[in-house]
């Protein structure tokens, strides 16, 4: 792709998508780190958090540019992002967070942001790489638009996933259909393809983005129903409650 090609502005809005929905726990992960530093520190420490955290996923997805080349690893990869999708609409887990530690000096911050950045940017270097469709500089483009939105913005655009839940089906739906995208494209894959019909890559995709919502909607409903029960369950099981004293 080129900057004249439609492909590359069709492929922007994808990775400011990819990374507000999979990045917004790094307004959290900042905030955590960053909490117990002394206040005229903690613009600092966000500051390099962030510049930081930036460096480190732009070399990761760097690499996974690379080794989507390789036989098969765009089918591999399409697998981790349809079950990467299908975990997007499963309700969020209490105490996600637990593990990250505030620093009491900003060294020590930066460097909890920057690790824990790492950890949980399988997911996002993975489908950033997809969209990106092996253009580098179209991913430190995408970050750098979208990173200022995920710090700054974090709070707007919580609210609007939790007040408008069709936003996350949505993105899943997205990383579904870069998946079914990044499966045709695979450099073994491609040419038993020749000679079939164009809307097969689009048909693909879309099958993809079908697969996560279905799957998705599916798990999170069951999960649904059997917390109800436990909950429940939790309540009689409750010595407060009358039900139980003789």
């Amino acid at each position: 792709m080129d900057v004249m090609d439609s492909q590359f502005w069709l492929a922007v809005p994808q990775i400011i998508a990819i990374d507000i929905l999979l990045g917004g726990d790094n307004a959290v992960v900042i905030a955590l780190a960053c909490r117990k530093l002394p206040p005229h520190q903690r613009k600092k420490g966000i500051a390099w958090g962030v510049v930081g955290a930036i460096a480190l996923r732009i070399v990761l997805i760097f690499f996974a540019l690379q080794l989507l080349a390789l036989p098969y690893l765009k089918v591999v990869g399409a697998l981790l992002l349809l079950w990467i999708g299908v975990n997007l609409l499963q309700p969020e887990e209490e105490g996600a967070h637990a593990g990250i530690e505030g620093s009491t000096n900003l060294l020590g911050a930066i460097r909890t942001i920057i690790v824990a950045d790492a950890v949980m940017s399988l997911d996002n270097v993975i489908a950033v790489a997809g969209a990106a469709k092996g253009h580098l500089g179209l991913v430190i483009a995408g970050i750098a638009i979208s990173i200022p939105i995920i710090v700054w913005g974090s709070k707007l655009v919580l609210r609007l996933m939790d007040r408008f839940p069709a936003v996350i089906t949505l993105g899943g739906a997205l990383l579904g259909w870069i998946a079914g995208g990044m499966i045709v494209t695979d450099v073994k894959v491609q040419p038993r393809l020749v000679g079939t019909p164009d809307w097969l890559h689009y048909a693909v995709s879309a099958a993809g983005a079908l697969l996560v919502v279905a799957v998705g909607t599916l798990l999170a409903r069951r999960r649904a129903v059997v917390a109800v029960p436990l909950a429940d369950l939790a309540v009689k099981g409750s010595p407060s409650n009358p039900a139980d004293n003789p």
